[in-house]
């Protein structure tokens, strides 16, 4: 049995670490089987485009409550606590999701949903608050490797799980029974959740090593808020996992519009990762966590630069995609690493301000680059059909919003229609929009029409088959040309990383090497 001792405690280190790292699954599985079956609930349960947005949404806003809220009790509570709340919070996730079969066409069912969606991101932010120090307090010498192996299993995890659900989708039915329908796919998230508790719940955890040391918890608060460098690191973190997830949001786009399918694209980044994360240990041995952030942050802009350049081609864009994911594939868990290997006092607090922060700063970025895209995509459109399509909207939309407001609040009637007030409302007064400004300046404006392209396609109106066709065809090459264009602002800012990590890179080497801070 690997055990290691801990004031007198004896732990299960290989347990422990087995099951944190499985803790992450039902991160991973949630994130990818609650997008994957956003289309059936809208239709089963008769949401509007907002309703699904926010229930996709919640899950993000449920980890960063766990992240800044409950995160810095991490030293008072302790890890198994923090453990216990996350099984707890991802059981209520699941059930309260499932719950809500039963009441689909019920306006109460929404909230039922949103609140399920919540309890996944709760349960998942507590995953990260007590793993990330878990997994440093278990392999103090050797905490940036350990940690790149424990954030493996989130892409690894999205590849099992987005692969199972489209498996499950392309399969249907099984006899009478449909394996594709979402309650069975979000079903699935409790089998890792089981697992994960029957590993770690029962077991003996070590304390943090900031308990371990003797610091107390209020000079680890003052150290940690008054560190100049130790906010510098946070800042670096904000900028890398913007420069991570931000580009995540475009890159489907770009390979679909050349023909490659967004799944396998996804399949081959995450799993890329994965790997890498695995075999992270020779990395740290052979360049150190800052000259693996070195070149994590050139890889990161050459990927970028090639998305921004590459418009077409299979091949070429399946190469900015590996240079790209082998760029981002080290940031994450080795920035954590970084934290707890450079600034040890801070303790769990520094690790759980930089992976807050850091999201922040990764929300900031998806908003700011869809703003530079909507900006270039006017630049792409086919101006004589798009107006066409907007004019076709002006023109026939009003009567579906009559007939919407006829149905009332009928459940039946409402099925029957297909879609809901709110969003024919929303597509029409997008279209008024973006047509008075044509019509005012003789140009496009970005949002107004992207918006009202993307608000037809996410409606998914059957009696507009057609026209959705059209506004897809129109829409792709220009959200094609707005991401690639979005991409180039990124690249200052991963040479200016590389620049900042190489400085400190020659000042470790000049001192002799890499250095770990010990309390």
């Amino acid at each position: 049995m690997d055990n290691t001792t801990h004031s007198s405690q004896t732990v299960n280190r290989k347990r422990l670490f087995a099951g944190i790292c499985l803790a992450l699954l039902p991160t991973a599985f949630s994130f990818v089987l609650v997008s994957n079956i956003l289309q059936q609930l809208k239709t089963e349960f008769i949401l509007t485009n907002a309703n699904v947005g926010a229930i996709g949404g919640a899950a993000l806003w449920g980890m960063a409550i766990s992240l800044l809220v409950i995160g810095p009790t991490l030293e008072k509570i302790g890890f198994r606590k923090a453990i216990i709340g996350a099984f707890i919070s991802h059981l209520a996730g699941v059930t309260l999701f499932l719950a809500a079969a039963p009441f689909a066409g019920e306006t109460f069912a929404f909230w039922v949903l949103f609140m399920g969606a919540v309890g996944f991101g709760i349960g998942n932010g507590m995953v990260e608050v007590a793993g990330n120090p878990l997994t440093a307090a278990l392999y103090p010498d050797n905490k940036v490797t350990k940690l790149n192996h424990f954030h493996a299993f989130f892409p690894g995890g999205m590849v099992v799980g987005g692969l199972l659900g489209w498996i499950m989708v392309q399969i249907g039915f099984v006899g009478a029974f449909n394996i594709g329908h979402w309650t069975v796919q979000i079903a699935i998230v409790y089998i890792p959740i089981l697992i994960y508790g029957y590993l770690l719940i029962p077991q003996k955890f070590p304390k943090t090593l900031t308990a371990e040391a003797g610091v107390p918890i209020r000079e680890m608060f003052r150290y940690t808020f008054t560190h100049p460098l130790l906010w510098g690191l946070i800042i670096l973190k904000m900028i890398s996992l913007s420069l991570e997830l931000g580009p995540m949001r475009w890159i489907p786009e770009v390979l679909q519009a050349a023909g490659v399918h967004g799944m396998l694209v996804f399949v081959w980044i995450s799993g890329l990762m994965m790997v890498l994360r695995f075999f992270a240990g020779p990395f740290v041995e052979k360049f150190a966590p800052t000259g693996m952030l070195l070149g994590a942050s050139v890889l990161t802009g050459i990927g970028l630069l090639l998305f921004a350049f590459i418009e077409t081609g299979i091949v070429p864009l399946m190469i900015a995609a590996t240079v790209f994911a082998l760029g981002v594939t080290f940031y994450f868990p080795t920035m954590v690493g970084l934290m707890s290997e450079r600034f040890p006092k801070a303790g769990s607090l520094g690790i759980v301000l930089l992976m807050g922060m850091g999201f922040i700063g990764a929300g900031g970025s998806n908003a700011l680059m869809g703003e530079i895209a909507d900006r270039y995509l006017p630049d792409a459109l086919d101006e004589q059909e798009t107006v066409i399509i907007l004019e076709e909207i002006e023109e026939r939309f009003p009567e579906y919003i009559a007939a919407a407001e006829a149905a009332g609040d009928d459940p039946d009637e409402l099925l029957a229609l297909g879609y809901a007030l709110a969003d024919v409302e929303n597509i029409h007064n997008l279209a008024q929009q973006a047509l008075a400004y044509y019509r005012a300046n003789d140009e496009f404006h970005g949002r107004y029409t992207a918006d009202t392209m993307r608000a037809l396609l996410d409606a998914g109106l059957g009696q507009e088959e057609a026209l959705t066709e059209r506004a897809f065809t129109v829409l792709r090459p220009a959200d094609n040309y707005g991401g690639r264009m979005s991409f180039l602002y990124g690249v200052p800012l991963a040479f200016l990383l590389a620049i900042i990590f190489f400085i400190v890179y020659q000042r470790d080497k000049k001192k002799g090497g890499y250095q770990i801070e010990t309390l």
